[in-house]
């Protein structure tokens, strides 16, 4: 079980898919319909920028795997070609990170744009609750300097 929170929770219940079918979404495949909050939730997270690294390193495992075995030159060598090869993947991963999650947000059923938006007014609701708390902060600050200062 995770601590991390979405703006507001959804209406539905967030089902988390089981191992085969979570590998064949981070595989880009379509999750059955009572999966659909869970894939919200997902891509909306504190930490959704860290399961979509997830998801793209999953998906390079089998070329990396293909590469280590299948050419035929030095450890180095495959290594220096794996490696080459999760860094171009993992720029174009990073490049294209918010369309493919709301990508996998409009195959779960929403519309186009909700996964920005809940992590937007996620986003908010945490910036005014700093805010509130660094006000309440500084208020006590000023209270104890008032009190030390005898006003």
């Amino acid at each position: 079980m995770t601590t991390d929170r979405t703006a507001e929770p959804p209406a539905e219940p967030v089902i988390r898919p089981a191992p085969h079918r979570w590998l064949w979404y981070a595989f880009g495949g379509r999750l059955p319909a009572r999966h659909r909050s869970w894939v919200l939730f997902d891509t909306t997270t504190d930490t959704w920028w860290a399961r979509h690294v997830a998801r793209s390193l999953v998906q390079m495992a089998v070329p990396i795997v293909a590469v280590m075995t299948l050419i035929p030159a030095g450890w180095g060598l495959r290594a220096a070609c794996a490696g080459g090869g999760v860094f171009l993947a993992m720029i174009y991963s990073l490049a294209y990170m918010n369309e493919t999650v709301e990508h996998r947000v409009v195959k779960a059923g929403y519309p186009a744009g909700t996964a920005q938006a809940v992590r937007d007014r996620g986003s908010s609701a945490r910036q005014r609750a700093e805010s509130e708390r660094k006000r309440a902060a500084a208020a006590r600050r000023a209270a104890r300097y008032r009190d030390r200062a005898g006003r």
